[in-house]
């Protein structure tokens, strides 16, 4: 019965620490656009330049 005591309150404060981290991250935009980070995978990166040291390496294997 004693761990009770402890448990509970215990279990409380994490409830309320796991609710306010997740309004924080609702209300600071963190789900707000939740499909551009998937699609910069797929994404082709044809328009980055690159360094003229690179194109030589690149070249010269």
């Amino acid at each position: 019965m004693e761990t009770l005591y402890l448990l509970i309150p215990l279990s409380l404060v994490l409830a309320v620490v796991i609710a306010v981290a997740f309004w924080w991250s609702v209300d600071s935009g963190q789900f707000e656009n939740l499909e551009s980070e998937g699609e910069l995978i797929v994404r082709d990166d044809d328009n980055v330049v690159e360094k003229p040291e690179q194109v030589q390496r690149k070249h010269s294997i």
